[in-house]
């Protein structure tokens, strides 16, 4: 468990709440990843881990933004997306 906390706060991914505790006692931590080891770790007392990245965009609406084209006004139809290279080439029916 400690090596997956090294490679978090590598990331910068271990806590990110404005109103976290500063640090967290060391017995928390042990017994942590004593529960954890026992309930998901391999034989050989490794423990499996994965993370999914997820990115986020936001905005506020302003008078300066850039409007939507008319709809229709589209040259290439989504019904071809599947076919893009051909779209690039101008090859599509």
């Amino acid at each position: 468990m400690f090596e997956l906390l090294e490679d978090l706060r590598g990331m910068g991914e271990t806590n990110v709440a404005w109103n976290r505790k500063p640090c967290i006692q060391r017995d928390s931590l042990l017994a942590a990843s004593a529960i954890y080891t026992d309930m998901y770790g391999n034989e050989d007392r490794t423990i499996p881990a994965t993370f999914e990245i997820i990115y986020l965009i936001g905005w506020k609406p302003h008078e300066s933004q850039a409007k939507p084209a008319k709809k229709g006004s589209g040259k290439i139809s989504m019904k071809t997306i599947s076919n893009l290279e051909n779209v690039k080439t101008g090859t599509v029916e």
